[in-house]
């Protein structure tokens, strides 16, 4: 029974998400499979990856073959750089401990580009909201000062309009004053 290491679609339209599995290869796609080893969501940036390390090793050892996407997705989380190494331990060629720290040595510059290149995509994140703002504000500043500008003439007319009458009622006051006085008189 040849066996394949694939991708089992599963999520909805538009919004995939994918278990990685050792399948006949005879199996549907989504039909039955032997050993679910991991899931794949490719939809978060960078796409999410959790797979059993170990089952997968064992898979490749036992003679799975890899599909090329699952090839891929298998060499980012190590899988086959630790099925290389466990071979040249079966060959002698390398003892256990120096795979293991090998292995090790990798994963820890792996995950060291991943959280850059995670620090980098909030950075560019960071920048676009910032040009956003800055876009905006001036867009708003730009909307006060034209409404400020279509404002002004009614402004301009209402304080002619109220500099008129001011002078009118000034002088209508000073006069009635007198007349006042000179009745008090």
């Amino acid at each position: 029974m040849p066996v394949k290491i694939r991708l089992q679609r599963h999520g909805k339209k538009g919004k995939p998400f994918y278990w990685v599995v050792a399948a006949d290869a005879r199996a549907k796609r989504d039909g039955k499979y032997l050993e679910k080893l991991g899931t794949y969501n490719p939809n978060t940036n960078p796409a999410t990856i959790d797979l059993n390390v170990d089952g997968s090793v064992k898979w490749l050892q036992n003679g799975a073959q890899p599909t090329d996407t699952a090839r891929a997705i298998l060499s980012y989380r190590g899988v086959l750089l630790k099925h290389h190494l466990l071979g040249g331990v079966r060959k002698g060629a390398l003892t256990e401990e120096q795979a293991e720290e090998k292995f090790a040595a990798w994963l820890s510059e792996k995950e060291q580009s991943v959280a850059a290149k995670v620090s980098g995509l909030d950075k560019v994140k960071a920048d676009e909201k910032a040009k956003a703002l800055a876009a905006e504000k001036e867009v708003n500043e730009k909307r006060a000062a034209e409404a400020a500008a279509a404002l002004l003439p009614e402004v301009e007319e209402v304080a002619e309009e109220a500099a008129a009458e001011a002078p009118a009622e000034t002088t209508e006051e000073v006069e009635a004053a007198p007349a006042a006085s000179t009745e008090e008189e």
